[in-house]
């Protein structure tokens, strides 16, 4: 009877005895695929110099670029042409200078390759497995950015204009199954833009949420600090 009771008391510790899984999911466009695609397009503009559009109103047009990733490759071109000290107007009419955009190819591609032995299928029914020593999976992107510039008002070419090709890798290598070992452009721009003074913050969004009351006016000048409110204090006069 006893032998009994510690068998049932057994089946129930080993049937109460659980575990749990997370679920995840990822993005239709995997982060590293941007990366390598955005990456590829700021090394094309850095190969370009905006220096001569200095102290002039330029037009952007961006009826030639046809890509993936459109807004990122016309908004940072605009974000060259500022930088440079230009202005940048909302149509021809308004500019002494069209720049006009085109895109080449924007897009990524991958490869693996291994050292080892590959599969091989003897005659009958013997197969010797695939052994893989050292393997690296390899992506890619490549961005071919086109520009011309032009006076509006007379349609001169101010320049040659060109086109800027580059393109960005990222490396995963695997030896005797131990890995990632990663290298290449993707994992450089991710160092440099989360260590060192990059990984300084500024500015931070409150984790609290508060509201200021309007004053007597109505209004509350955006020069003036907003008057927060204490959620400890509130709880105290509760």
């Amino acid at each position: 009877m006893v032998s009994f009771r510690v068998s049932l008391l057994s089946l129930v510790l080993i049937s109460g005895w659980g575990c749990a899984t997370a679920t995840t999911s990822n993005t239709a466009r995997t982060s590293t695929e941007q990366l390598l695609i955005t990456n590829a397009v700021d090394q094309s503009l850095d190969k370009i110099d905006f220096r001569p559009f200095r102290g002039h109103a330029v037009f952007l047009n961006d009826k030639y670029a046809d890509c993936v990733d459109k807004s990122y490759v016309i908004a940072s071109v605009r974000h060259r042409i500022l930088q440079s000290g230009a202005r940048l107007v909302d149509s021809a009419d308004q500019s002494e200078i069209t720049v006009e955009l085109r895109t080449g190819a924007v897009g990524t591609a991958s490869s693996n390759s291994f050292i080892g032995v590959p599969e091989i299928v003897l005659p009958g029914v013997v197969t010797l497995p695939e052994v893989r020593f050292a393997e690296r999976k390899k992506q890619s992107g490549t961005a071919k950015i086109g520009l011309v510039a032009f006076e509006t008002g007379t349609g001169i070419a101010l320049g040659t204009g060109g086109q800027a090709l580059a393109q960005s890798e990222d490396n995963n290598w695997f030896v005797v199954g131990a890995g990632p070992f990663r290298s290449g452009n993707v994992k450089g721009e991710i160092s440099s833009s989360t260590t060192g003074q990059a990984a300084v913050k500024y500015t931070q969004i409150p984790k609290i949420i508060t509201f200021a009351a309007p004053d007597a006016t109505g209004t509350q000048l955006a020069s003036e600090p907003l008057q927060t409110i204490d959620p400890v204090s509130l709880e105290k006069q509760e």
